[in-house]
């Protein structure tokens, strides 16, 4: 696959929402913002319709699926919308799939091979690897996504874990890291708010696992998260701050990181418009 400047299509940063977290309006503030793509989380539908009514409703960001899961949406049904939003917003979707976590589907069937053969319906189906990209964790799914698709989006992990995927990946191949934050300059509650975050994550054995491997102990993970996990996966304070947090992504290595801003509610785009000018 040819190598792609990613900066230039994507920006260095996007936002990263809920599916149905931004509508219309909220996106084109986005996009005049400056941020280059709409990442839609929460297990877009393989339909791809929210994605779509956000591009119509723009101009040039990019949006992308941060991730569509590989066990609940058909990958013809995927390609088939696809393929209808790339021929009326060629070159604006990025579709990320993702094998979630075992304990939404206890019964399914080993993550690898079962992506191996998403793709291998998606290339059946044309969608091309430079307009798909695959969520890995560990090493063994991020060979695949270096292989078989544009490169990855990884999720609550930390600048040193970019910088090891780039060092393993080399140049050339995407890395878009979600970045949480959260923008409060009062310690404690910016803790309460991020801890509140990551609850039903440290339960997650796929997201507990990246956190054993981005160096946090046992002590780190028991009891709602240590204040160093709190505060190295979910970057709060001051808009100066947090941006510095989000630039250290694509200092380690990263080409776009994805802000997720937590709570979003109707905060999204003030805090957003707030981060807009340090992160320029």
């Amino acid at each position: 696959m040819q190598q792609m400047n990613w900066s230039s299509r994507l920006g260095p940063i996007g936002v990263w929402a809920g599916v149905t977290a931004v509508g219309h309006a909220e996106a084109a503030e986005i996009e005049h913002l400056g941020y280059g793509a709409l990442w839609q989380g929460g297990s877009p539908r393989a339909d791809l319709r929210r994605a779509e009514e956000i591009l119509d409703a723009t101009e040039s960001l990019q949006v992308a699926t941060g991730v569509v899961n590989i066990w609940k949406a058909d990958a013809d049904e995927l390609a088939d919308a696809y393929h209808r939003i790339a021929d009326r917003h060629p070159g604006r979707l990025l579709v990320g799939i993702g094998s979630g976590h075992r304990e939404a589907t206890p019964h399914r069937e080993k993550p690898l091979e079962a992506m191996q053969r998403y793709l291998d319906v998606l290339d059946a189906r044309g969608v091309p690897a430079e307009d798909r990209l695959v969520s890995a964790l560990g090493p063994k799914m991020l060979a695949i996504a270096a292989e078989r698709s544009a490169g990855t989006h990884p999720y609550l992990t930390v600048p040193s874990q970019t910088a090891e995927m780039r060092a393993a990946l080399g140049p050339g191949v995407l890395i878009a890291p979600e970045q949480t934050v959260v923008l409060d300059e009062d310690v404690e509650q910016a803790r309460a708010a991020a801890r509140e975050f990551l609850h039903r994550y440290l339960q997650l054995a796929n997201y507990a696992n990246t956190m054993r491997r981005a160096g946090f102990g046992e002590d780190d993970l028991a009891d709602g998260g240590s204040d160093d996990l709190v505060d190295r996966i979910v970057v709060h304070g001051s808009a100066e701050t947090v941006a510095g947090g989000i630039r250290a992504h694509l200092d380690a290595g990263a080409d776009h990181v994805c802000v997720q801003v937590v709570p979003t509610a109707e905060q999204l785009v003030p805090r957003l418009r707030a981060l807009a000018a340090p992160l320029s």
